[in-house]
C-alpha cells in the first residue's frame, strides 16, 4: 500500500496543463436505424459555442473539446431534441457517442424545442420498454468491486442477486442462473466465462473484455418477442466499432482483468475500422493464487471486430472472442478452506470458449433494413480428479475418481427485418436457427456402489452422448405509438426443438403510459419457455444393464411473467423506478416418484446432478417481488445508485411440498456512490473515489446428516427437509480510488486505481460441507479482504 501511495503522489506532479480531446459519433433515426444527414450537434457548457452538422452518413466530429465530462445537444427537423450528458473526454482516446433520435409524434417540419436527456435506464432496443435498462463500459469499469465484469455489474441493478464472490453467476428475480440468455451481436452464445462448464451461464472470471463493448442492454422480465429460450434474464451485448479516423492503442494491467493490449483504427476506404484486444492473466504470469484458491489460474482471451464499412452490397463485419483457461489443484498445496478443491485430490481443469460471426446489414428503401448474422461457437471443458486413498500412510494409493470431457459446438443463423411504417409504428420480424453438436463424456465414483468388489466405488459413466439438436425461433413484433402518451409493444415468439419435436407460441406485450410529464406507468406480460439444461437431458440411466437417456424427451419449462412499473424523472439527473412482478413457472422437471427435487434448483455450481433420471414435466414454482431504484446520474461531479429488492422464490417437487428455492435470498440492497475532483493547473486531471455497500439474505440449503455421511464416507443430506435452513446474511463494503491524467501536448492519458474489496473482511459463508478427512461439517467462508489494482495507458 505504501508503494501504491507513493506512485500515486508522483503521478500527480505530471500533466498539469490543459489538453483537449474529440467527441464524434453517429446520429440515426431510432425507429428505422437509418443515418440522419444534417442533424445539428452542439457542445454545451463551454465558453465558446461549438456546433457541427452530420454528414451524408450521419457522422459528426467535434474537435478541440476540453477534457472532462461534457454535454452535447442533438437536434433535427421533425425529431425530438436530445441532450447527452456525461461524455468522458480524455486526451488519450476519442469519445464516441451514437445517438438515436425519436421522430416527433405530430411530424413537425421544425425542430422540437423541448429537449430531454437520454436516460441510460431505457434500453437501446426500442421494443424493450419494461424491466430493461442499458449499461455502458464506463459503468463496468467505474463501479467498485466489479472486477470489470459485466455480470458483476448487473448485480448492482434491482432484482439481481449475486452473493457469491467466487463466481459471477447472477440470480434474476429468484430464477436459477441457467435462466439467463447471453447474446452478442444479435445471436445467442455459450457462457462467456473462463472455467465455465457445460450448461452453466457463469464462471469465476469473465472472458468478455469490457473495453470491446458498446452500450448494451440488460432485461429482467417480460422480454420482447425477439428473445427466446430463457426464463430469467437477457444480456444483449454488442461490440463497438474501432476508430474510423485515427489509430489508437491501449495497454492495461489488473489483478483480475490481467495484462491487456488493444489496437484500433481505420480499415479500407469506406469508413471501415478494426478493433482487436488480447488479455492474459496477471496471476498466471507471476504464479500467484487468486479468487479463493491457492492454485494459480491461467487464462487468456482475444476479441476482435472488423467492420468493412458500407458498399453497394451493404455493410459487413466480422467479430469474435476466443478464450482458454486452465488450472491445477494439487492436494499437497491446497488449504482445507479452499473454495474449489480438496486436500486429498489432484484435480486438473482445462476449458475453452469461442464465437466467430459474420454480420451483414443492408438498407431496403429509406425506412427499412435487413440484418443477418451467421456464426459458429464452441465451449469445451475437461476435468480430471485423482484421489488419494489412505493418504500419508504406507498404504497410500491414487485412483481416478472423476473424469469429464465435454464439448459443445453451435452453428447459428439469425435474420431480422425492421421497417419504420410511420412515425407512429415500427414492425420487426425474423428467425433464429441454432444447431447444437453435443459431445459429452462424464464418469464418476462419487456415491457409487462397489459392484466389482475391488474395494473402491465403481467408475460410472453417467453421461456419454455424441448427438445434435436444432432449436428454431421465429418471431414478429411491433411498436405502436397510439397517442403521445400511450405506446404499445406487442409480438409473438415461437420455439421448436428437434429433440422433443415440441413447438410453442409465446405472446408478449407491454404498455407504456405517460400519466404526467416525467411520470410513466409500465405494464408487461409474456409467456417464456426454455429447454432443460443439456447435461440433465442427456443423463444415462442403467435399465436392465443398458444405459438409456430417459430425460431427452422432456418438454420446455414454461414461465408466465407479469410486471407493473412506475417511472418518475425527479429532475434532469435524478430518477426513481418501482416495479412489482410475479412469475408463474410450470412444467419443470421433477422425479416420477414423491421427491423434493426440481430442475429449478440447478445451476448455481460448476456441475449438475448426475442421478436425476426418468424425470417428468410436472414441477412448478413462482417468483414474486417488489423493486426500487433511486438513481442520480453523474452530474456536478458525483453520482449515486440505490437499489432494493424484496422477493420470494418457491418451488414444488413431485412430493407436492412447497419449498424455498436455493435462490430465495429474500432481499438485496445495493448502495453505490462516487465523486470526482478536478485537479491540476487547468483542472484537466481527475481524482476519483467510488464505494459500494451490498447486503442480502443468505441462501437456503439442505442440512447435512452427519451420522449418515460418516457411515457412507461422502456427504449425505436430509432431503426430506430440503432447503429448510438459511445461511447468515451477506454483507460487503468495497472502496475504490484512483486518478486520471491527461497529457500536456500529446494524445495520451493514464489511469490508475486501487479497489479495496470487502474492506471490513466480513466472513460471508460460502458453504457448510462435510469434510471426509476430518469426518466433520466445516464452514467455508468466501473471499475475505482483497485488494485489486489497475493501470491503463491510452495513446
Amino acid at each position: 500500500m505504501k508503494k501504491l501511495f507513493t506512485i500515486t503522489c508522483m503521478l500527480l506532479t505530471f500533466f498539469l496543463h490543459s489538453q483537449v480531446g474529440v467527441i464524434k459519433g453517429l446520429v440515426t433515426d431510432k425507429q428505422s436505424e437509418m443515418p440522419l444527414e444534417g442533424a445539428t450537434v452542439e457542445l454545451l457548457n463551454t465558453e465558446t459555442a461549438t456546433g457541427i452538422v452530420t454528414d451524408s452518413d450521419g457522422y459528426f466530429r467535434l474537435n478541440n473539446v476540453p477534457v472532462g465530462r461534457q454535454i452535447i445537444r442533438v437536434s433535427y427537423i421533425g425529431f425530438e431534441t436530445t441532450t447527452i450528458p456525461n461524455i468522458v473526454v480524455t486526451s488519450g482516446k476519442d469519445a464516441v457517442v451514437n445517438i438515436k433520435l425519436v421522430e416527433s409524434f405530430n411530424q413537425l417540419d421544425e425542430v422540437v424545442l423541448s429537449s430531454s436527456n437520454t436516460n441510460k435506464d431505457q434500453a437501446l432496443n426500442k421494443l424493450a420498454t419494461v424491466s430493461a435498462r442499458q449499461f455502458s463500459v464506463e459503468e463496468v469499469n467505474r463501479f467498485s468491486g466489479g472486477r470489470s465484469d459485466v455480470g458483476r455489474l448487473a448485480a448492482n441493478f434491482a432484482g439481481v442477486s449475486a452473493p457469491d464472490d467466487s463466481r459471477n453467476d447472477i440470480v434474476v428475480r429468484g430464477n436459477s442462473p441457467t435462466g439467463l440468455l447471453w447474446r452478442l451481436e444479435g445471436i445467442p452464445i455459450p457462457s462467456p466465462n473462463h472455467y465455465s462448464t457445460a450448461g452453466t451461464t457463469g464462471g469465476p472470471v469473465s472472458a468478455l473484455n469490457p473495453n470491446m463493448l458498446k452500450n448494451s442492454d440488460f432485461i429482467t422480465s417480460a422480454f420482447p418477442a425477439e428473445y427466446g429460450n430463457a426464463l430469467g434474464g437477457v444480456f444483449d451485448l454488442g461490440f463497438r466499432k474501432g476508430n474510423i479516423d485515427d489509430y489508437e492503442y491501449t495497454a492495461q494491467v489488473g489483478v483480475f482483468t490481467g495484462v491487456e493490449v488493444m489496437a484500433e483504427g481505420p480499415l479500407g476506404k469506406n469508413k471501415g475500422s478494426f478493433l482487436v484486444a488480447g488479455r492474459y492473466s496477471l496471476v498466471g504470469l507471476i504464479g500467484a493464487g487468486a479468487g479463493g484458491t491457492a492454485a494459480t489460474p491461467n487464462y487468456n482471451d482475444i476479441s476482435f471486430n472488423f467492420d468493412f464499412g458500407k458498399s453497394k452490397l451493404g455493410s459487413f463485419s466480422l467479430f469474435g472472442i476466443i478464450g482458454n483457461s486452465d488450472i491445477e489443484f494439487l492436494g499437497d498445496d491446497i488449504d482445507e478452506d479452499d473454495l474449489f478443491s480438496a486436500e486429498d485430490e489432484n484435480a486438473f481443469v482445462d476449458s475453452g470458449f469461442g464465437v466467430v460471426g459474420l454480420k451483414h446489414s443492408i438498407p431496403i428503401g429509406n425506412n427499412s433494413y435487413l440484418r443477418t448474422v451467421l456464426s459458429g461457437s464452441f465451449s469445451t471443458n475437461e476435468f480430471t480428479a485423482d484421489r488419494f486413498i489412505n493418504k500419508d500412510t504406507p498404504q497410500e494409493r491414487v485412483i481416478l475418481y472423476n473424469e469429464s470431457d465435454n464439448n459443445e459446438n453451435r452453428l447459428s443463423f439469425s435474420t431480422l427485418f425492421n421497417s419504420k411504417l410511420s412515425n407512429k409504428s415500427t414492425l420487426r420480424g425474423g428467425v433464429l436457427v441454432e444447431n447444437f453438436g453435443i459431445d459429452y463424456d462424464q464418469s464418476t465414483r462419487d456415491e457409487q456402489p462397489d459392484n466389482d468388489g475391488d474395494g473402491d466405488p465403481d467408475l460410472f459413466n453417467f453421461n456419454n452422448i455424441d448427438d445434435n439438436l436444432s432449436i428454431i425461433q421465429p418471431y414478429i413484433q411491433g411498436q405502436f405509438r397510439l397517442t403521445e402518451k400511450l405506446t404499445l409493444n406487442t409480438g409473438l415468439h415461437g420455439q421448436y426443438s428437434s429433440l422433443n419435436e415440441q413447438f410453442v407460441f409465446e405472446p408478449r406485450a407491454a404498455i407504456n403510459y405517460a400519466v404526467a410529464r416525467n411520470h410513466k406507468i409500465n405494464l408487461g406480460y409474456g409467456i417464456h419457455h426454455q429447454s432443460i439444461p443439456l447435461p440433465l437431458l442427456f443423463l444415462n440411466e442403467n435399465i436392465n444393464g443398458s444405459l438409456v437417456q430417459t430425460n431427452r424427451d422432456l418438454d420446455f419449462v414454461q414461465s408466465s411473467h407479469y410486471v407493473l412499473g412506475y417511472d418518475a424523472k425527479l429532475s434532469n439527473s435524478w430518477r426513481a423506478k418501482l416495479e412489482v412482478y410475479y412469475q408463474d413457472i410450470s412444467k419443470a422437471g421433477v422425479e416420477s416418484f414423491p421427491s423434493f427435487y426440481s430442475t429449478l434448483t440447478e445451476g448455481a455450481d460448476f456441475v449438475f446432478s448426475n442421478d436425476k433420471v426418468s424425470l417428468v414435466n410436472e414441477g412448478s414454482g413462482f417468483n414474486q417481488g417488489i423493486e426500487l431504484t433511486v438513481e442520480k446520474f453523474f452530474d456536478q461531479g458525483y453520482y449515486g445508485l440505490l437499489t432494493a429488492s424484496l422477493f420470494e422464490s418457491k418451488y414444488e417437487g413431485s412430493d407436492g411440498i412447497e419449498r424455498n428455492s436455493p435462490f430465495n435470498n429474500g432481499y438485496v440492497v445495493n448502495l453505490l456512490t462516487g465523486r470526482e475532483f478536478k485537479i491540476g493547473k487547468a483542472k484537466q486531471n481527475i481524482l476519483f473515489f467510488d464505494t459500494r455497500l451490498t447486503a442480502s439474505g443468505g441462501r437456503y440449503f439442505t442440512p447435512i446428516d452427519l451420522a449418515a455421511s460418516q457411515a457412507a464416507g461422502f456427504e449425505v443430506t436430509q432431503d426430506d427437509i430440503a432447503f429448510s435452513e438459511q445461511y447468515d446474511g451477506y454483507f460487503r463494503w468495497d472502496v475504490k480510488f484512483g486518478i486520471k491524467l491527461n497529457s500536456k501536448n500529446k494524445k495520451r492519458s493514464h489511469q490508475f486505481y486501487v479497489d479495496l474489496q470487502n474492506v471490513t473482511a466480513n466472513e460471508n459463508i460460502f458453504a457448510a460441507r462435510y469434510n471426509r478427512l476430518t469426518n466433520e461439517i466445516n464452514q467455508v467462508d468466501q473471499i475475505g479482504f482483497f485488494p485489486d489494482f489497475g493501470y491503463k495507458f491510452q495513446f
